[in-house]
């Protein structure tokens, strides 16, 4: 992991650094939203029921103490620095060209699942505009309970056109927006503002010139506001050829400081798919 420099000063904006503190002004979850689970009672192995399909037994990470006024469902991020997010492969998917939702496991950097995201979108979106569709994507903890909601609205895609860009929405819990990342003009760099709930500028994202590799990673880095210090990274991992070719399902990974703040972690989670569905989500 690319390390913060010695001489960065990570306070940064409101909302940047310091979940572990006490932190007020966050709204209040709607009504009948149920908080996590039990301290000390953690759910290891989620049953089958709340995912069809998958293996009876999935090892989840065990879920910490919530610190104070921490957005419910987010204190999993209080205690990692990486995220491990994987796309499930679809066979009706590689056989017809069919597209079906999108599903991830997100993992922390010991194989233990933290969080399961599932798109929600019709199959005439899907099959209509592709990679560019509009899309809500719920990510559950491992009590099934959708904690976070990423929101992406229908955007131009065309780089040549700076008046409607790229964008998406993070909602922790759902309904209470955390933060937002916006894409920035630039005639053939991917860059990107990552805004806290204010739609203030926190951090800045910027990718290589051509967003695509053979048989190599691709890096997108997270910078601070004046581009000086890389404080984190978002990557999607080369998986080999066969499955570069024949499907897009990808894998990421998710670097930042372990002191961000965990509504920025989340923000820098919604960053993830959207950089997916922008330049790796392609028809094959």
């Amino acid at each position: 992991m690319n390390a913060p420099h010695p001489g960065t000063n990570l306070t940064g904006p409101p909302g940047y650094i310091g979940c572990p503190g006490p932190q007020a002004g966050y709204p209040v979850p709607p009504a009948g939203y149920a908080s996590p689970g039990l301290a000390g009672f953690p759910v290891q192995h989620q049953p089958v029921t709340s995912h069809p399909g998958e293996p009876t037994q999935v090892s989840w990470m065990p879920a910490p103490l919530p610190p104070l006024n921490c957005p419910p469902g987010l204190e999993y991020l209080t205690q990692i620095d990486q995220l491990l997010i994987h796309q499930q492969m679809e066979l009706l998917e590689v056989l017809t060209g069919f597209e079906t939702r999108n599903k991830y496991e997100i993992k922390n950097s010991l194989g233990q699942r933290v969080y399961f995201a599932s798109e929600d979108t019709d199959c005439c979106t899907r099959n209509c505009w592709g990679p560019s569709r509009p899309f809500t994507m719920r990510i559950l903890d491992n009590m099934g309970r959708e904690v976070i909601t990423l929101e992406r609205p229908l955007r131009c895609t065309c780089c040549c056109c700076p008046c409607c860009l790229q964008e998406i929405e993070i909602q922790a819990p759902p309904g209470v927006p955390v933060g937002y990342v916006t894409q920035t003009w630039h005639p053939c760099l991917p860059k990107f503002a990552v805004q806290n709930e204010r739609r203030e500028d926190v951090l800045r994202i910027s990718g290589p010139c051509v967003a695509c590799s053979c048989c190599a990673d691709v890096h997108f880095e997270v910078k601070s506001l004046d581009d000086k210090y890389v404080v984190g990274k978002i990557s999607k991992h080369w998986t080999g050829l066969v499955r570069e070719l024949f499907t897009d399902a990808d894998n990421f990974g998710i670097q930042f400081p372990l002191d961000l703040d965990v509504k920025m972690k989340a923000v820098m989670l919604g960053a993830c798919f959207l950089i997916d569905f922008m330049f790796f989500e392609m028809t094959k």
